[in-house]
C-alpha cells in the first residue's frame, strides 16, 4: 500500500470530515487526531448521543466542534443550529475561537454568551443571526427568557465540563435550557468525572448514547511523587500577603499560580508586579499572539511567574517549571492532579503548594481521596522565617561570588580600604550593602496563624447541607435575623460564600451563622439579631462572587 496512503488514512482525513474542516485542520498544524478525537469524531458524525469522559487537554474540544461543524448548515436561518454549554466565561471563548477557527472556510457565525460582558453586544449579534452559541448556562437562559435566543432550530447541543457546571450550581438552568430545544436533538456531554448525577443528565437527556473513556491521566498521577505536595492555612483576606510569603520563601525559579476566574488572574499578576514580582497573565482574554509573547518571556526567563486559569494554561509544556502554586484549590479534585503534574518532569523535583483556607478543608480531603496521598496543612512562614531565607540566600550568593571569576580587579579598592579598616567590617559592611540591595529587611507585617478545628469542619457541613450550627436555634424571633441577599445558584453562589463574607467583613464567627437557603436568583442567610444591621451594612459593600449584591432584612418573616 502506498506510504502516503496509510499516513492519510492515520490522519484526520480517515474521520470523514468535510474538505473545508480538513484544510483548516492542516493550516493549524494539526497533523494526528488525539485518541479521544479518534473515538468521538466518527459516531457524531452518524449522528448518535455520546457521553465522553475526559479531562482537560485531550482535545475534547475538536471531538465535539469539528462533527458539529460537519452538520452545520450555515447561514440559512438567523437561529442557531448548535449550542455549546460550558461553566466559564474563560471556557465560552476559548471554545468559540475554536469553532471560530475549524469553521472559518464554512463561514460559520459563533457567538459567545457569558455574564459580565455588554449585554447589548450580545442582543445586537444575535439579531444579525448566529450559527452557534457558545454559553454559560446562566446568560444563556436570560437570553431565552429575555426572548433574543430561540432554541427551535438547535440541531445539536453540547454539555462540556458537565461536572464543573454541577458544583457550580446550574443543574436547574441545564434542564431548563435542554426543555427549550427540540426532542429529536443530537446531545454529547462530555465530563472529566462521571458522579451519580452526571449519569443521571445523560439517562434523561440523551438517547442510546455511546460512551467513551479516555482515563484519568496516569502519566500525570505518575509523576506525584515526584512532586513535594504542602498546603500552607491562610486566613481570609490575607492570601494575596501569603502568596507573597511563600514566593520569598520559596524563590521559585519559574512558576504557575493557578487562579479560579480571568478576573483574579489580573488582580493576582497586579498584585505581584506591585510588589517588585515579574509576573505575566494568562487567561482566555488574551490573543493567540499575545499568549505566545507571555510563554516566549517565560521561556527565556523574563517572567518568573506566569499567573493562570486552568482553562488558558491547557496545552502549556514548560520543561524549565520548579513550582506550580494553587491561589484557590480547583473544584474538581482531578484539575489539581493536571495541575502539578506540570513540575517534577524527566525526574527532576518539583513542589506543589496550595493556598487553603480553613473552610475549603474539604476540597483538600477530596485530593488527598484522588491521589491517595496525604497534604498535611502547614503555618504560613513567620517574619522570622521570612529574614533568615534571605540570610540563607545570601550566603549562598556570596559562595557563588566568592568562586567568579573578575575579582582581581578590586584588589586594588580592598588595598586602599584595609589601609585604615579592619578586613572584618569591611567585610560585614559589603554583607550589608548586598543585602540591602536585594531587598532588605523589609517591614513586613505578621500574617495571623489559623487553626481548622474538626467542630468548624463539622459545622460547615452542616451549613452546606442548609442546616445551621450544632447546638444553636435558628429561628426567627428567638434572637436571629433572616437577611437577604441577591445572589443564588445562577451566580454560582456557595454557602462558604456567604459565611466567609460575613465572617470576614462583619466580624462575626463562622458559628454564628445560621441556616443558609439559596435559591436560583437569591439568598437567606440567619444571623444574631443583635449583628443583623452590621452584617447587612458590611455585605451591601463586599463583593461576592465579583458582584455587590442588593442585602436587606427579608421582608416576610415566617
Amino acid at each position: 500500500m502506498d506510504d502516503d496512503l496509510v499516513g492519510a488514512d492515520a490522519g484526520f482525513s480517515a474521520l470523514g470530515l468535510r474538505p473545508e474542516l480538513l484544510r483548516a485542520l492542516s493550516d493549524l498544524g494539526y497533523e494526528e487526531p488525539t485518541p479521544i478525537q479518534r473515538e468521538a469524531i466518527p459516531p457524531l458524525l452518524s449522528g448518535g448521543d455520546l457521553v465522553g469522559q475526559a479531562a482537560t487537554g485531550t482535545g475534547k474540544t475538536a471531538a465535539f466542534a469539528l462533527p458539529l461543524l460537519h452538520g452545520l448548515s450555515s447561514g440559512t436561518s438567523n437561529d442557531p443550529g448548535a449550542l455549546v454549554l460550558v461553566p466559564t466565561r474563560e471556557l465560552a471563548e476559548q471554545v468559540s475561537q475554536a469553532v471560530h477557527r475549524y469553521g472559518r472556510e464554512l463561514n460559520v457565525r459563533v457567538l459567545p454568551v457569558y455574564g459580565g460582558q455588554p449585554i447589548q453586544r450580545q442582543l445586537r449579534v444575535l439579531e444579525r443571526g448566529v450559527d452557534v452559541v457558545v454559553g454559560t448556562p446562566g446568560r444563556v437562559l436570560d437570553h431565552i427568557e429575555r426572548g433574543t435566543l430561540r432554541l427551535d432550530t438547535i440541531s445539536t447541543v453540547v454539555l462540556d465540563e458537565a461536572d464543573e457546571m454541577l458544583d457550580m450550581g446550574f443543574a436547574e438552568d441545564i434542564e431548563a435550557i435542554l426543555a427549550e430545544t427540540p426532542k429529536e436533538r443530537q446531545t454529547v456531554l462530555f465530563s472529566a468525572t462521571m458522579p451519580p448525577r452526571i449519569d443521571a443528565i445523560a439517562r434523561r437527556h440523551l438517547r442510546d448514547p455511546m460512551r467513551i473513556r479516555m482515563g484519568r491521566d496516569t502519566a500525570a498521577a505518575d509523576r506525584l511523587p515526584k512532586v513535594r505536595q504542602s498546603a500552607y492555612l491562610v486566613p481570609r483576606g490575607h492570601r494575596m500577603a501569603a502568596l507573597a510569603r511563600v514566593l520569598d520563601v520559596e524563590t521559585p525559579t519559574a512558576a504557575i499560580v493557578f487562579c479560579r476566574t480571568r478576573e483574579e488572574v489580573d488582580s493576582v499578576t497586579e498584585g505581584l508586579n506591585g510588589r517588585g514580582y515579574r509576573a505575566e497573565a494568562l487567561h482566555g482574554g488574551l490573543s493567540q499572539d499575545q499568549r505566545d509573547r507571555v510563554m516566549g518571556r517565560l521561556r527565556g526567563g523574563n517572567t518568573e511567574l506566569l499567573v493562570a486559569t486552568d482553562v488558558a494554561a491547557r496545552g502549556l509544556d514548560v520543561d524549565l517549571l520548579t513550582h506550580v502554586i494553587n491561589y484557590n484549590l480547583p473544584t474538581a479534585p482531578e484539575a489539581y492532579v493536571h495541575r502539578i503534574g506540570r513540575v517534577g518532569r524527566a525526574g527532576r523535583e518539583g513542589a506543589a503548594i496550595t493556598l487553603v483556607e480553613p473552610r475549603e478543608q474539604r476540597l483538600l480531603q477530596a485530593v488527598e481521596r484522588l491521589t491517595g496521598q496525604k497534604v498535611k496543612p502547614e503555618q504560613l512562614p513567620t517574619v522570622t522565617d521570612l529574614r533568615a531565607r534571605r540570610m540563607e540566600l545570601l550566603l549562598e550568593t556570596m559562595r557563588e561570588a566568592v568562586g567568579a571569576e573578575g575579582l582581581d580587579r578590586f584588589r586594588s579598592v580592598l588595598a586602599s580600604l584595609t589601609d585604615d579598616l579592619d578586613l572584618e567590617q569591611i567585610a560585614l559592611a559589603g554583607l550589608k550593602l548586598l543585602h540591602e540591595n536585594s531587598g532588605g529587611d523589609v517591614d513586613e507585617t505578621e500574617i495571623p496563624l489559623v487553626e481548622a478545628p474538626r467542630e468548624r469542619h463539622r459545622e460547615s457541613r452542616d451549613r452546606e447541607h442548609g442546616r445551621g450550627p450544632r447546638n444553636q436555634t435558628s429561628r426567627p424571633g428567638q434572637g436571629v435575623a433572616r437577611v437577604f441577599v441577591g445572589l443564588g445558584r445562577r451566580a454560582g453562589l456557595r454557602p462558604q460564600d456567604l459565611v466567609g463574607a460575613i465572617a470576614g467583613e462583619a466580624g462575626l464567627q463562622g458559628r454564628d451563622v445560621g441556616a443558609i437557603q439559596i435559591t436560583d436568583r437569591f439568598s437567606l442567610v440567619e444571623v444574631p439579631e443583635s449583628a443583623a444591621d452590621r452584617v447587612i451594612k458590611a455585605l451591601q459593600n463586599t463583593a461576592i462572587r465579583g458582584r455587590r449584591p442588593t442585602v436587606r432584612r427579608e421582608r416576610f418573616q415566617r
